[in-house]
């Protein structure tokens, strides 16, 4: 009697660990590359009662936007930063209203100042996520030298499985 007992306590934990939902944390920008990304995820993952969908937009500060600290700087940052905050609003708000589009209501959104590379691997941490989804720029070697390409910084940083959704070249 006693090891069946064990038994129905291993079950209800496997039980409880299945309806927790994984979490699936999607970044997000101005793109059409990050909107074809999250369409992409949308029509192929979703409505999924398997993962919980989050939202992450990184906002660039005021100072990193502008690259300025001298006289006029004191003046053009409230603006600057007011334009991001604006930016960031519109980003989020077309992701919800697309995710809304395909039936999926159950979505968190966060805006978090600082370098995508970083925000989205912590995101990850934070919420424990399964998977990052990301999309490609197709930045071609000079620009992703320069640039940094946020997809191959998470691909070998996120402690998850990272999703590179690369938005098809159209023919001329």
């Amino acid at each position: 009697m006693h090891c069946f007992d064990n038994k129905a306590m291993m079950n209800e934990q496997v039980v409880s660990a299945q309806s927790e939902k994984q979490v699936m944390v999607v970044g997000i920008d101005d793109s059409e590359h990050s909107s074809y990304a999250l369409k992409w995820t949308l029509d192929h993952f979703f409505p999924n009662p398997m993962f919980k969908l989050v939202l992450v937009h990184s906002r660039p500060s005021a100072t990193s936007a502008v690259g300025l600290a001298g006289p006029g700087a004191a003046e053009v940052l409230p603006i600057v930063d007011s334009d991001l905050r604006k930016i960031a609003a519109r980003v989020v708000e077309t992701a919800k209203q697309l995710c809304i589009k395909n039936s999926v209501n159950d979505v968190i959104a966060e805006v978090v100042e600082g370098d995508p590379r970083n925000v989205l691997c912590e995101a990850v941490e934070k919420h424990h996520a399964s998977v990052l989804v990301v999309g490609s720029h197709g930045y071609g070697a000079i620009k992703r030298a320069v640039l940094g390409s946020v997809s191959d910084y998470c691909a070998h940083h996120a402690h998850c499985t990272v999703m590179i959704v690369k938005k098809p070249k159209t023919k001329h």
